[in-house]
């Protein structure tokens, strides 16, 4: 029962938004008490499951939204994005901008946690989309989707990845190796295949795109304000390079913490440098500085109140996204799922491929969580992996790719693509949920031609 209950509560959700057209907070917490309730957590956990989810979230992003947010604007204010966004398209083209951007950020980027992902690249995804024509952010999005969850859950030091690997026991160089013949080439695929459905007319901007009116009236902002900052007396954007610093920074700072943990060198300085959270704080505090310096103090100021508008609408809806999970979470659905699947000794390989993928699959459906998701299916599956014929890292593989598979309404990355991207819930659950979905299948073929040769 479980397991309907979370089906009834997950669609419901979704029925309630797209049908009824309820706002998502009031769905999002009506689906939370719905399985709450007719799960059996009671009444006075029911409502604690939904206020520590809440809490637990913000624990985890409130700050990295906040300053990322925030950072966002003002770079938005300085031009700073917009120019790069020229300075893409002039080397790489319109047509070949989406699978650039899908391409690097899988590959290179899986160390910044996908949030901070997220907030620093749905920006510039906005601003090149109407480059690329009436499904322009409809494609840029699923880009965005492809670039930064493939990463997640193939290449090493994506959190996902490390864990299937751990897990596993699968040595980190191996999954490397591997994570990078499967993922990059799974985004770009997917971006292509994407891109193919949206000239058919998967994409409808009219249903699909829906900016809050924080994020247009920041944007508007700071384009009402850029001829006034260029003619300004003693006043002019900061060369693009620094102007770009706040970002990379961060992404620097980030990734160094990473690469010195998995490496076996980080001490407590090192972690501190790494840390999201002073990263984002340390970008915020540059942007604001050449902002004030540049554009002046006046143009900051509107930036940042206009930031700050925009955070608290992502903050509630990110919430109670979370709120969703915890309740999930709380149902025990994972142990549930651990009875209904086994393995036989001796399962041909592309069944236990086929095996490793459901299982992460229905995890993340019902849990809401590419991580948490990956870690239970890796344990489930971990202490019967002597009893399948196949090799662990395709095995770990398997487990990334059903992991990935469609997320959608439980997650607080869906709300926050959503808000981030300018989007309706229709249009994510498109350019996310579908993506995902996309991914997840494409990378399947991938994995069980990878098993031939291993």
């Amino acid at each position: 029962m479980i397991v309907l209950h979370a089906s009834v509560a997950i669609l419901g959700v979704v029925l309630l938004i797209i049908v009824l057209k309820v706002d998502p907070v009031i769905a999002l917490v009506t689906g939370s008490l719905y399985l709450g309730l007719a799960s059996g957590l009671g009444f006075e956990a029911t409502v604690a499951t939904i206020v520590e989810g809440f809490g637990g979230i913000m624990a985890e992003v409130g700050l990295l939204i906040g300053f990322g947010v925030l950072m966002g604007s003002l770079l938005f204010a300085m031009q700073a994005l917009q120019r790069l966004v020229l300075v893409l398209l002039r080397v790489l083209g319109t047509r070949r901008l989406p699978y650039a951007m899908a391409a690097v950020m899988t590959t290179l980027f899986p160390s910044i946690y996908v949030d901070v992902q997220l907030v620093l690249a749905s920006p510039l995804a906005r601003s090149a989309a109407p480059k690329l024509g009436r499904n322009g952010l409809g494609l840029m999005g699923g880009a965005v989707t492809a670039g930064i969850l493939v990463g997640y859950v193939f290449v090493v030091p994506g959190l996902g990845t490390i864990s299937i690997a751990g897990l596993l026991g699968i040595p980190l160089g191996t999954m490397l190796g591997f994570g990078l013949l499967v993922g990059p080439l799974t985004a770009v695929l997917t971006v292509l295949v994407w891109a193919l459905l949206l000239k058919r007319g998967f994409w409808n901007p009219e249903l699909d795109e829906h900016a809050s009116e924080a994020l247009l009236e920041s944007e508007r902002v700071a384009e009402d304000h850029a001829d006034e900052v260029a003619g300004a007396p003693g006043r002019s954007v900061p060369p693009l390079l620094v102007s770009l610093l706040p970002v990379l920074v961060p992404l620097v700072m980030i990734a160094f913490g990473a690469i010195a943990e998995t490496a076996g060198f980080s001490n407590t300085f090192i972690a501190f440098l790494g840390n999201p959270v002073l990263a984002l704080f340390v970008g915020l505090v540059g942007a604001y500085v050449l902002a004030k310096t540049s554009i002046g103090g006046d143009l900051t100021n509107e930036a940042m109140s206009k930031g700050f508008d925009t955070t608290g609408q992502i903050l509630l809806i990110t919430g109670v996204g979370g709120s969703l999970g915890a309740v999930i979470a709380a149902t025990d659905l994972e142990g549930v799922l651990g009875g209904l699947f086994s393995a036989e000794a001796g399962a041909p390989v592309i069944v236990s491929i086929l095996l490793a993928w459901l299982i992460a699959a229905v995890l993340h459906l019902a849990i809401g969580s590419i991580s948490v998701a990956a870690i239970t299916a890796a344990g489930i599956i971990g202490p019967i992996m002597g009893q399948l014929d196949a090799p662990a890292v395709i095995i770990g593989l398997a487990i990334g790719a059903g992991a990935l598979f469609a997320l959608q309404v439980n997650s607080n990355f869906f709300w926050m693509f959503q808000t981030l991207m300018g989007v309706s819930t229709r249009g994510a659950l498109k350019a996310l949920t579908f993506v995902t979905a996309l991914a997840s299948v494409i990378a399947l073929p991938l994995i069980a031609a990878l098993s031939l040769v291993v």
